[in-house]
């Protein structure tokens, strides 16, 4: 099961931080990430980790902006985000992979959360 949290609404240029509570059998949990959906449009792959927190991918558009983070104690999965865009007014959405595959792709990943509203007002 997955729990995300910390959307909300910010400013442009501003910073959010979500984060996504993993439950259940982590122990067989190859990634989590993050992609988001704004209005009308596709699900955008924003940002991976796997879960021993050593290896992350980012999408080109946040990278250097964005950070995805894991804290381990508290099986959790964090998005720092900053600078942040009008056009990144999204739902964001942590997702759970229990197998291998392309980590950028919707179908690689299993379970999802509920999804948090970010909203960047420009």
């Amino acid at each position: 099961q997955l729990q995300a949290s910390g959307g909300g609404l910010v400013q442009a240029g501003g910073s959010l931080r979500l984060s996504c509570a993993a439950s259940g059998r982590t122990f067989s949990i190859y990634y989590m990430g993050w992609f988001r959906q704004a209005p009308g449009k596709e699900y955008e792959f924003v940002a991976v980790i796997n879960w021993s927190g050593r290896n992350t991918y980012y999408a080109d558009s946040v990278k250097g902006r964005f950070t995805i983070s894991r804290d381990n104690a508290k099986n959790t999965v964090d998005l720092q985000m900053n600078s942040l865009k009008p056009e990144e007014t999204a739902v964001y959405y942590c997702a759970q992979s229990r197998r291998l595959g392309n980590p950028t792709v919707r179908s690689t990943f299993d379970y999802w959360g509920q999804g948090t509203q970010v909203t960047v007002s420009s």
